[in-house]
Order: C-alpha cells, then structure tokens, then sequence
C-alpha cells in the first residue's frame, strides 16, 4: 500500500507525523512525505522520502489572504484575523495540489494523510476518490475560527469536485489525551502522542538525572524572559534555581550559547534533546509551543508555561487552548510576569512560580495521570492497521 503524509504548518507538524509514517514504513508499506518549503531539510532529517508539492513558506500564502498583515501575531487573533488564516491554509493548499496531483500520476497513494490544516490532503483525496485521514497532532487546532476562511476561499474548487463543503476524512486520528480532548469535538481514533525532534551524538547528562538535585528544563521559545535583556531576567532566574536545589538546563541556538553562557553560572545552556532530557527533569518553563508542552506531558513533568499575553488579548490562538487546558486540568501553571507584577523583575516572579510547583505535589500528580492517560492509548504501529482497513487491505 501507498501512503501519502502530507505535512503543512511549522516543525511541530512534521515530528507529529513521523512515528506514524515511520511505523508504516516499518510494517512494509510504501511512505512518502510531501513538505513545504523551508521546511524540506526538517522532513528530509526525519529520514522519510520527502517530495517538496511548494516552494513558498506559510506567510507568502498569509500575506495574500490578508494583504498588508500577513501572517499575524498572537495578540491579533480574533475572529476576523482567525478566518483570513484559515484563507491562507487554504491558498496553500490550492497551490501545493498541481505539484500533488503530478505525483499521484507517477506515484499513486492508496490513503492521503493530511495534518490539521493540510488542505491540499483533503483536495488531493476528492480528486483521486482515495481514503483521506486528517491526523490531529496535537491538542488546541482553532478548526472552529479556521474552517470558515478556508471553506470560503475553496469555494470554487470545490464546486468543480461536486461538493457542497469541505471534504469529510474517512477517518480522523487525534493526539489530544482524552482527558483534555473538547467535548464539541468529533469522534476520532485516538492516537498516542510520541516525542519527536532533531538528534544528535547523546552525552551522558542529556538522559540521567542529577544526583541529589532537582533538574529544571527551560526552552527559549518565549525570548522575553530568556535573552531580550538576559542581565535582569534569567542569570537571576538561573541564581534563584540554584538556590532551589535545582540544576538548570537551558535549550537555546548556540549563538545564544557562546553570547550569554558566561553569565548563567552553571547552567548547561545550548543543544538538548526534549524527548531524552525530559525523562530526568523535575519541571519545565516554556512559552506553551505544542511540541514542548506535549513532550512534557507526555512524561508527566510539572510545567510554568509563559505564553506571549495573557488568553484575553489572543482567545483564538492554538497555545492559548494549550496552556489553558493543562493548565485547567493542574498540571500546569500559567504566568506573565511583567503584566501580573510589574514591579518586580521577571526572574524574581517565575523563581516563586517555581518554589509554588515543587512545593505542591498536585501539579506532580495530575501530570502523572495524563502521561498515564497518553501511554495507554493506541501506539503508531497499532493504527497501520486503521489505514489499512480503509482499503480492504
């Protein structure tokens, strides 16, 4: 059998994709990977055949569905902003089908696998009349702000294909641990979440834990508080860890590395791998991206998530319904330091949001039950057969 993945949006939909694309190519079947660019080399690194179906990044296909604002930011997405995103995932699915459509002449796939917004996969699908899944990598999609924009602005194509809306998938697969899955949301197959990212040579440190310490994983995800102004914020965060007990690992470009070691003590700052360092930590701050938050998650680490503002000023954005709902469940804490307490540095603020989540085992125990929760559900290689099943095969 031929599987198609078809992958759109940023690194997070890639490495959402790849256990399953790797556990069908393991169970023998024929994989291919369609990518966009910039992101050809991310999917290339994830050792699947990669075939590029369009050239242009997301933001060319943002800026002509909202000319002039392009891609926007988190504190502009209401629901006139979350349409026109919904516009531009559907531009780019129009222009990625031509290139598609010229694959399956040379290479025809039994089942297209589509992500959440990969809207060439649902178009591609009609016009071969193959099975379509839309796997939902992880939890918080917007499909209720998105799906309109999108529905408008493949009206036309749609008509062409004889349908009336939107193609239905013949079967949706959902990351999202059921605990925190939307009850408005439509049945799907549950899927396990499996961490991936880029790898490198592994060094003792990055997969065992510190004797006698807690250890603290900090990304650099959210760059207000990591190296916009490092002299007032994460030395004395770093300062204030250690004090804790805790041994700091800082996951950051190594630009930011060679520029601000110097100043973070002994905290190890540079390359780490999420899915081996977060096995052996204790906690984790980040700004709510779905990989990082996932990957924690998924091994039941307490998390201070730090989004850009607070969910008033960007209710529609996918790291609001991150942060919102771990944080709801209390497996995590939510923060913004400079607009909860402006008159203390910001390190000093999430220094106490740390000592609050060590001292509290709830935090422990309810991110306990949802790494429970996602390692009881199906794994990869138990959905080939669902996609097989959509052939008869």
């Amino acid at each position: 059998m031929k599987i198609l993945f078809i992958t759109t949006g940023s690194q997070a939909t890639f490495y959402a994709a790849a256990p399953l694309a790797t556990a069908a190519r393991n169970a023998g079947h024929q994989v291919m990977l369609a990518a966009h660019e910039p992101w050809v080399e991310t999917a290339e690194a994830i050792g699947l055949p990669t075939f590029c179906f369009t050239e242009h990044p997301i933001r060319h296909f943002m800026q002509l569905a909202n000319p002039g604002k392009g891609l926007r930011f988190p504190q502009e997405m209401g629901d006139e902003a979350m349409i026109d995103q919904g516009r531009g995932f559907a531009r780019m699915g129009l222009a990625g089908l031509e290139s598609l459509l010229e694959l399956a002449k040379d290479w025809l796939p039994d089942v297209v696998v589509g992500n959440s917004q990969s809207y060439s996969a649902m178009l591609l699908s009609a016009h071969l009349k193959v099975p379509y899944v839309r796997h939902i990598e992880y939890l918080g999609i917007p499909f209720t702000g998105i799906e309109p924009g999108a529905e408008e602005e493949l009206r036309p194509e749609l008509e062409r294909l004889g349908l009336d809306g939107l193609p239905e998938p013949d079967l949706i697969l959902d990351a999202t641990p059921p605990s925190l899955r939307p009850s408005h949301d439509p049945d799907a197959q549950p899927v396990r979440w499996i961490p991936s990212n880029p790898q490198r040579l592994l060094e003792r440190w990055m997969y065992t834990r510190p004797e006698g310490r807690r250890r603290v994983l900090i990304t650099s995800g959210f760059r207000s508080i990591m190296f916009r102004d490092p002299g007032w914020s994460m030395p004395l965060l770093v300062s204030e860890l250690s004090k804790m007990n805790a041994e700091v690992l800082i996951a950051a470009s190594p630009g930011a590395a060679e520029r601000f070691g110097s100043e973070l003590g002994d905290a190890r700052i540079g390359w780490i791998p999420l899915d081996v360092a977060a096995t052996t930590c204790d906690l984790a701050i980040h700004h709510g991206g779905a990989t990082t938050a996932t990957t924690f998650m998924a091994n039941g680490v307490p998390q201070l998530i730090i989004p850009e503002n607070p969910p008033e000023f960007w209710p529609n954005y996918h790291r609001a319904a991150i942060a919102t709902a771990i944080s709801d469940f209390g497996a995590a804490k939510m923060l913004w330091p400079q607009a909860q307490e402006p008159d203390k540095a910001p390190g000093e603020v999430i220094a106490a949001a740390c000592r609050e989540l060590f001292s509290d085992p709830s935090y422990a125990e309810r991110t306990q039950f949802l790494a429970k929760e996602i390692a009881s559900l199906p794994a990869p290689p138990e959905i080939v057969s669902r996609l097989e099943a959509l052939t008869g095969g």
